[in-house]
């Protein structure tokens, strides 16, 4: 018999199966196998016994040293300070880790989700605990004891190779992190609140829940759901169908286990779980915030800004996680407005995505209907380039960022670039950029069309060709060569009272900051002011002072010319770095210890001399402001998530804005040559494919057969009536197969599966030995013929 324990367990099978030779073979469905036990529950014991014989000595102690836990909603599973005695893996729910530093604020170190260690490097270094978790959801957990480590890597050394290698990747993804924060430069940001704005790409459910009544949400569930069919397995749940599938009585607090087991299955086998919450607050509707790892709530933003009953009661029941707010469009609709109300009413949300939607969304169509019309939808592919695409790929961490170097006219290229980026089927999912690249990216963000961004940005071109306008923007030179009033003018003309949040798409601007010596990253505020922060040449311009605090706030080429590591802390997988900065040049004249200025324009004046390379003050003061930024642009050309570009463009200068159209079309060609080759050769299909792989199924027993999960088996195993105890004249006659096998292993080896020992120096007593009563499916203590001794105990056991 093969197959028993991924259909008494309901778990994928884990191994492969062949024919060594021709054989014949009876196949039983997992729906018909449960029909029979329960109709002779008794053929559970003999499954379940050819289920642990075949299993190792090892993997039985494991499965005792092993403990499983249940951790309700916002208790702490561990404290920061705490001694580090165990290993948690989450089974299922979601972990977040906080880390409180000695003024007492508290920082976001990160999340965990299903499969993830947590805790492991205090374990292997006894360490006390570097940061607070607690649960974000109702989670299940398995406890590793240090010693069953200690055990582990002893008997099995290329666990250690898996655990450096599993490090290693926490240990970059902290580098990465560092970097863009400028740590890695030296420097501080001024407010890093900007990476924690988008949701992780690890999420396993997802909830959506209406602002209003008003609100399509059984359409934007259908819309989403077929979005992230693209990126792998997806399940929506209602109310509804949760009844159809599991019974009327299915959300009754007596089958609480059995609907949590039957959703944890799911989540094992789809990428993500999509839950869809009744409009007020019913106890399905409570379910989907409890099982979400971030929660959607859906507004219309046509409507007046207002925050729903259903949010109040949520707010006040404190759920810890994350909460994007997404805001609905008509496509022959107004453009986003009045973003920053919604937000300010709602600062318990991280973040917010606007979502031109469909007409089909807003039809007025019953829910039969609406099913039978997506039914249909459901048979065609989605569009990469839909918002509800962009959604999806921001929810699964698969999010493509676009971000635009600075390099004065230079820049002009990217709009060529963009056009070619529209035409070869690449999506942008977030856009932002330095310079003259945050002028560009700010208008791709509100237009999302390169015609119209075109427009505006050779109307704006060609307004810095004018000399009369330089001219009379000319003043007296203690800060600046211009005072600024104009430049500020043709930067209004363009986005006028625009705020950052009414954008289409994501966006931020660069700017480094004089007054803090930092790097800022905007997200938020008003859009042609941080746009001319960030274009605010030294010498040229006077610095911005920032509204919000007064800050003085300059071009953030100084600091990061290209900031594809601002993208990719945002949450981005893939980002694409276009670079148009200048050149230093490096074959400069060696002149010795001494310069003589007279020897120098004695060079330069002569005809007959030999000509020299030597910088001169302005040069070097320059290169001296650029020198982060050239350290910063080699970082990210050596990044693994960056697909770096640089058009042919050196041969412009940067106030070559008169040659606008030559120098985008010499964009253009070079973005279609390069795009044309990633589409050939496979580069743009990995960029599509999700993160995590397609390693989840698509077909399952267990959601076709919803009376066939592990809830089923200790209900049909409770049925069986317990077996009297044999009377035995020779008690070392009455030994199972399991317990002859302990009793030839040496005594050393259980010591090492205590909790409690000699490395990890703990006296706790409530850590799992080998000898305490088992968490898994065996036991050593109950023979071959009377596995059960009572009914109390017989679910537990399995």
């Amino acid at each position: 018999m093969v197959g028993q324990l991924a259909v008494l367990t309901g778990e994928p099978l884990m191994f492969t199966i062949k024919a060594n030779r021709d054989c014949s073979f009876l196949s039983i469905s997992k729906a018909h196998f449960y029909e029979i036990m329960r109709k002779r529950p008794d053929i559970v014991l003999g499954v379940a016994h050819t289920v642990v014989k075949r299993m190792s000595s090892f993997v039985r102690q494991i499965d005792f040293a092993l403990d499983w836990m249940e951790v309700e909603a916002g208790r702490a599973i561990y404290r920061q300070g705490d001694k580090s005695d165990c290993t948690y893996i989450v089974l299922s729910g979601r972990l977040r880790s906080v880390i409180r530093k000695d003024d007492g604020k508290k920082r976001l170190a990160g999340e965990y989700g299903r499969g993830d260690l947590v805790g492991v490097v205090e374990t292997l270094t006894h360490q006390a605990r570097a940061t607070t978790v607690h649960a974000v959801r109702d989670s299940e957990l398995a406890k590793l004891p240090a010693g069953a480590l200690t055990s582990i890597k002893r008997r099995y050394p290329q666990v250690v190779t898996r655990l450096i290698h599993l490090l290693g990747e926490k240990i970059l993804g902290s580098l990465q992190q560092a970097s863009a924060t400028g740590h890695q430069l030296g420097l501080h940001t001024a407010n890093n609140k900007w990476d924690l704005g988008n949701p992780p790409g690890n999420l396993s459910t997802v909830a959506a829940m209406p602002v209003s009544e008003d609100v399509p949400l059984p359409a934007f569930a259908l819309e989403l759901q077929h979005a992230l069919s693209a990126i792998g397995p997806v399940l929506l749940l209602t109310s509804d169908n949760i009844k159809q599938r599991l019974g009327s009585a299915a959300l009754d607090s007596i089958h609480e286990y059995r609907l949590s087991s039957w959703l944890g299955q799911q989540e094992d086998i789809h990428r993500i779980v999509l839950y869809q919450a009744d409009s007020t607050l019913t106890p399905w509707t409570q379910r989907c915030i409890r099982q979400a790892d971030c929660i959607l709530i859906v507004g219309l933003g046509e409507q007046e800004p207002a925050v729903g009953e259903l949010e109040r009661m949520l707010e006040n029941t404190a759920v810890r996680a994350q909460k994007q707010l997404i805001l609905l469009h008509k496509e022959e609709g107004p453009g986003p407005a009045r973003t920053v109300e919604w937000l300010n009413m709602r600062s318990w949300c991280s973040g917010h995505l606007h979502l031109r939607c469909p007409r089909r969304v807003f039809s007025k169509r019953s829910l039969p209907k609406l099913v039978e019309m997506y039914t249909r939808i459901f048979q065609r592919s989605p569009d990469r380039h839909s918002d509800f695409s962009r959604l999806a790929r921001v929810l699964t961490g698969n999010a493509i960022a676009l971000v635009l170097g600075g390099g004065g006219a230079r820049g002009c290229a990217q709009v060529g670039i963009l056009r070619a980026l529209a035409e070869c089927g690449i999506p942008v999912d977030m856009i932002g950029g330095t310079s003259i690249g945050s002028f560009m990216g700010a208008l791709f963000a509100e237009e999302r069309s390169y015609s119209q961004m075109r427009i505006r940005a050779k109307q704006w071109a060609e307004g810095m060709t004018s000399m009369m306008k330089a001219v009379l923007d000319l003043t007296y030179p203690i800060t600046s060569m211009f005072s600024g009033t104009g430049f500020n003018s043709s930067i209004c003309s363009i986005f006028r009272d625009r705020q950052i949040e009414d954008l289409w798409l994501p966006y931020f601007a660069i700017t480094t900051d004089i007054t803090a010596s930092a790097m800022r990253v905007h997200t938020d505020g008003s859009l042609w002011r941080y746009v001319r922060a960030s274009m605010s040449l030294s010498g040229y311009m006077p610095p911005l002072c920032d509204p919000k605090d007064g800050h003085l706030l300059m071009d953030g080429g100084y600091i990061n010319n290209l900031p594809a590591d601002v993208a990719r802390s945002m949450g981005a997988k893939v980002v694409i770095a276009i670079d148009v900065g200048s050149r230093d040049e490096m074959d400069l004249t060696n002149y010795g210890d001494a310069l003589s200025g007279w020897w120098l324009l004695w060079k330069r004046w002569n005809p007959l001399a030999t000509k020299v390379k030597v910088l001169n003050m302005a040069e070097i003061q320059t290169r001296l402001a650029y020198v982060c930024c050239v350290r910063q642009l080699e970082m990210v050309k050596n990044s693994d998530y960056c697909e770096y570009l640089r058009p042919p463009i050196d041969s412009y200068r940067t106030l070559d804005f008169g040659k606008f159209d030559e120098i985008s079309e010499v964009g253009y060609q070079h973005g279609r040559t390069v795009f044309d080759i990633w589409v050939r050769s496979g580069v743009l299909e990995k960029m599509l494919q999700d993160q995590q792989g397609t390693s989840k199924r698509k077909d399952c027993g267990a959601f076709t057969c919803p009376n066939a999960s592990f809830t089923d088996l200790a209900e049909i195993v409770s049925r069986i009536e317990p077996a009297k105890m044999a009377v035995v004249d020779d008690e070392s006659d009455y030994q199972t197969e399991y317990e002859e096998e302990l009793a030839d292993i040496p005594k050393e080896t259980y010591a090492d599966f205590q909790s409690t020992g000699m490395e990890s120096d703990s006296d706790s007593e409530d850590e799992p030995s080998l000898w305490q009563e088992p968490s898994g499916v065996t036991s050593p203590e109950q023979s071959q013929d009377s596995w059960l001794p009572d009914q109390e105990e017989q679910g537990s056991k399995l």
